[in-house]
């Protein structure tokens, strides 16, 4: 019954609703691709279909690694289709009706293990200047849970490392003072002295990170040397400098640290934001429990 009326409201949507081609094709597929999922669950008929349905199928998209942008579009198809049900009075009540948008669901961000941290921190030749440039950008994005952007802006009077700390610009021109640990401060200390000066010709540029004509390294600079660092790392993941500071929280909260701390660490405005990493701890201690207890 349900791939007729699929056939039906692709008329309509094409005949009265003067659709393009394109997007009638892709209402068509991500339609089909439901009926499909229906079907595998015994559900032919479209009055049959409830909500707890509908979520199921898009909670099964997202556990398969579908991005919220993708699955808004298939709600978006759904929502239309039981729409036109029930205005052809197929369907007594649309299920999709009061459903929300996915592009609000919080997604668990990608996080480094420990050891993964250290396999591509240990990437950057240090006996080369580009190395040692290098591996203290990967220490101190680690150690401070920096934004890129914060990191590309850093200034060299905002950086305070023989005290152990440095102010940070986010975003809102909001002024923090983040920590700075003793393995990231030797690693800039070294990039300070043996490196910076000799990038440093014009005397123009205030930034800390410079590149090699002399000028302040860019945003996509970062995310390339972190991605290049990455694969020699034999990380499969997707690794960003957002990975950084994900893992950078995540492993604090891990042991033991204060969410508001974390929370003024990172800059976030409010604690709403900085909770998603609690919903990461919380899967470790699912893991964990189901691995060692007795009646997981």
């Amino acid at each position: 019954m349900l791939p007729p009326l699929l056939e039906r409201f692709t008329d309509y949507l094409t005949l009265e609703r003067g659709l393009s081609c394109n997007t009638v094709l892709a209402y068509r597929r991500d339609l089909a691709d439901f009926i499909e999922h229906l079907g595998t669950r015994g559900v032919t008929d479209p009055s049959c279909v409830e909500r707890a349905d509908i979520l199921r199928y898009l909670m099964s998209l997202k556990a398969k690694g579908l991005k919220a942008t993708s699955l808004a579009r298939k709600l978006v198809a759904i929502k239309m289709w039981f729409r036109y049900l029930a205005g052809e009075r197929i369907v007594a009540a649309d299920p999709a009706g009061v459903l929300e948008t996915p592009r609000t669901w919080k997604t668990l961000p990608d996080i480094l293990r420990l050891e993964e941290v250290e396999r591509v921190l240990a990437r950057p030749n240090v006996r080369t200047p580009q190395g040692i440039r290098d591996r203290a950008i990967l220490e101190l994005l680690y150690a401070t849970g920096m934004r890129v952007s914060e990191l590309a802006h850093l200034a060299l009077k905002d950086l305070h490392v023989d005290m152990g700390f440095l102010r940070c610009v986010g975003k809102g021109s909001k002024e923090r003072v983040v920590p700075v640990g003793r393995t990231a401060a030797k690693a800039i200390r070294t990039y300070l002295e043996k490196v910076r000066p000799r990038l440093d010709r014009t005397k123009a540029y205030p930034a800390v990170f410079l590149n090699r004509r002399g000028a302040r390294l860019s945003r996509q600079m970062v995310w390339h040397l972190i991605r290049r660092y990455a694969r020699e790392a034999r990380i499969a993941k997707r690794v960003t400098p957002h990975t950084f500071r994900h893992s950078f929280a995540t492993h604090l909260l891990e042991r033991g640290a204060d969410l508001r701390v974390v929370q003024e660490l990172l800059g976030h405005a409010t604690i709403a934001t900085t909770q998603v990493y609690t919903h990461v701890d919380q899967a470790r201690l699912k893991k964990i429990h189901q691995q060692f207890h007795p009646r997981p």
